[in-house]
């Protein structure tokens, strides 16, 4: 999300660069995001591991994020929301979240992914994107209770995912004609996309301050 320049092969009458071409490194500030978005991320998924190895020993056990009525990841790691395909869902962060360090290390270093790559990528890390706010939703209005490390990676998981999409647009791995290409990639130099960010960061907030905020500050 990070306004960076984009060394591309380009015309005056076609802007949209060449996806993948050899130049220097590109996104530098975007893929530093992602990098620590991402092992933020990595952290709160192996804390989440081990709490429902915890939950998994004593389901009444205290967990230390057990803080209140609305945030306790004992309640939100004993619903099924928290293990949708048999397993423990922070599994699945173990997993993703070491591709994306790879990903945003190999980056920086001067690697060039093919288009194939980057798209695949997108649409898995979308599923992710997708898959973290219907967790959020469900906490929210189903469970009725907030895991600290859940809302962690829903964050982290918001900012790569963002991260990601500039990536693609500016790299033209996402096509678009050469006019879409000039008006999406001027509002993402403009920082439009960090302004999408923080307004959807702070509608989240607002919502917990608004359903939670008596319980919260004990008010």
């Amino acid at each position: 999300m990070t306004t960076d320049r984009t060394d591309a092969l380009a015309t005056d009458d076609d802007p949209r660069p060449e996806p993948y071409s050899p130049g220097p490194v590109r996104h530098r500030g975007a893929y530093l995001e992602m990098l620590v978005s991402a092992a933020i991320g990595l952290i709160a998924a192996f804390v989440l591991a081990v709490e429902a190895i915890a939950l998994a020993e004593d389901p009444f056990g205290q967990l230390a994020c057990d803080i209140n009525a609305v945030l306790s990841c004992g309640t939100v790691g004993l619903s099924w929301q928290a293990s949708v395909l048999g397993f423990p869902n922070a599994y699945l962060g173990l997993i993703a979240e070491p591709v994306v360090i790879t990903l945003a290390v190999a980056a920086l270093g001067g690697v060039r992914f093919p288009r194939w790559f980057m798209l695949a990528a997108q649409a898995v890390y979308f599923i992710g994107f997708a898959f973290a706010y219907w967790l959020f939703f469900q906490s929210f209005f189903v469970i009725g209770a907030l895991c600290p490390w859940c809302l962690t990676i829903t964050v982290t998981t918001t900012l790569v995912f963002a991260s990601m999409t500039r990536i693609n647009l500016l790299d033209g791995n996402i096509r678009l004609s050469a006019s879409a290409y000039r008006t999406v990639s001027s509002w993402l130099r403009a920082g439009i996309d960090t302004l999408i960010v923080i307004l959807v960061l702070a509608v989240l907030t607002v919502m917990i301050v608004i359903k939670y905020g008596s319980v919260l500050f004990g008010g």
